[in-house]
């Protein structure tokens, strides 16, 4: 912010100097007028002399005619350049206390009605943070500068629930899906994190969540895996393996969770089976999603970027949630290119493109790297997750 506030500040002194440099020519036209009224007070003071010399008899008529015209061509001399003293209608007082009002206004206008605490957060996010800490601190600033941001409270929520703050976590979720038209995989978020900030127990208002979450969305990952939770401590085990085998089918291939969620149906099985009952025969899986891109620049942007912007092309639910599905970031010297979209490039292993009917494809350019606001973007239109034709996507509009 150093450099931004020394632009200001230097733009600040160019409007004073159009306050200021008018009163410190009205003190140049005193002096100046000072120093005359001094001459001509000299010149009547030499011809009050010859006056007296030659009433004395010391000088005849043609000595004072002498002594006249000698002073008259030495104030003539003082006061030769001198430019006629300018009437000021604003007096002295007016500009002084307008060079200091002008930076106290300029100061409060632009602290009420700027976006200070925006440029910050785009220096910030430009720079890797250090440590989980300081990502969640600029996510709350980000949150606390765009409050109506369901992106910015989604990845907030996030990061609570990696801290192990459920509470935290649920409030941010909460109104994330009041703002984004309480999408399926907010509502699941929202029911997880309100599970582990109510101790694990389950409620009404749990069930009540996951319900409109799957009734919109059949697939949704978070709620499949809650809603096996509740039923394995249920002791519903015929209901927890169908629902984990149902979750089991979307994650991709070497996913670490993968392991946990077979344990998890194993146990299951096994107390099932204990019991005396049959398990029912597991749904097949679901073929994973990939989509090929090819990514240009239009030719009237080609000579407004520079070669290290980065370039974020990703794949978002036309109905789901704000983040990504697959993203992958390169640089405008990369362009154009063609890269692939699919499963193994989710950015969580509940989010995937084959999780969703139909998808955008997004590429922006961000000269600050960052991937959810940037200056320029292309957008392709709603098409179908399971889509294999090559998709063509020009970046050629301004992000707005």
């Amino acid at each position: 912010m150093i450099d931004f506030w020394l632009a200001a500040g230097l733009l600040l002194l160019v409007a004073l100097s159009f306050l200021l440099i008018p009163v410190l020519r009205g003190r140049r036209a005193q002096r100046e007028e000072d120093r005359t009224a001094l001459n001509v007070a000299l010149y009547q003071e030499r011809v009050a002399e010859l006056q007296a010399q030659q009433a004395e008899g010391v000088l005849d008529a043609a000595q004072m005619d002498s002594g006249r015209a000698e002073a008259a061509r030495e104030l003539l001399a003082d006061t030769e350049g001198v430019a006629a003293p300018r009437v000021s209608k604003l007096g002295k007082p007016l500009p002084l206390l307008a060079a200091v009002l002008v930076p106290v206004l300029g100061l409060g206008l632009y602290l009420h009605f700027g976006a200070a605490d925006k440029v910050e957060l785009t220096r910030e996010f430009a720079q890797a943070p250090q440590s989980m800490e300081e990502m969640t601190r600029r996510l709350e600033r980000a949150v606390a500068a765009q409050p109506d941001s369901a992106e910015g409270l989604y990845f907030l929520g996030r990061t609570y629930m990696a801290q192990d703050r459920p509470a935290d976590a649920a409030k941010m979720f909460e109104r994330a899906a009041n703002l984004a038209g309480r999408q399926p995989e907010l509502l699941g978020q929202w029911a997880q994190a309100q599970y582990f900030a109510d101790g694990k127990k389950w409620s009404d208002k749990i069930q009540t969540l996951t319900d409109e979450a799957l009734k919109a969305d059949p697939k949704e990952v978070t709620s499949l895996g809650l809603l096996g939770i509740a039923a394995f401590e249920g002791e519903r085990y015929q209901q927890a393996i169908d629902y984990w085998t149902r979750l089991l089918a979307q994650l991709p291939e070497g996913d670490n969770s993968r392991a946990a969620l077979q344990g998890g149906i194993e146990r299951a099985t096994e107390r099932l089976q204990a019991s005396g009952g049959k398990v029912a025969a597991a749904p097949a899986a679901k073929v994973a999603a990939l989509l090929k891109v090819r990514v240009d620049l239009s030719s009237e942007l080609k000579g407004q970027v520079q070669p290290g912007d980065s370039v974020f092309i990703f794949a978002r639910a036309v109905s789901g949630p704000p983040a990504p599905l697959a993203a992958k970031r390169l640089t405008v010297a990369d362009l154009p290119v063609t890269v692939e979209l699919g499963d193994a490039d989710a950015m969580m292993p509940q989010l995937k493109l084959s999780n969703f009917p139909e998808v955008q494809l997004v590429a922006r350019i961000s000269r600050a790297g960052q991937p959810t606001a940037g200056e320029w973007v292309g957008r392709s239109g709603p098409l179908a997750s399971s889509t294999t034709a090559p998709q063509t996507l020009t970046i050629d509009s301004p992000d707005k």
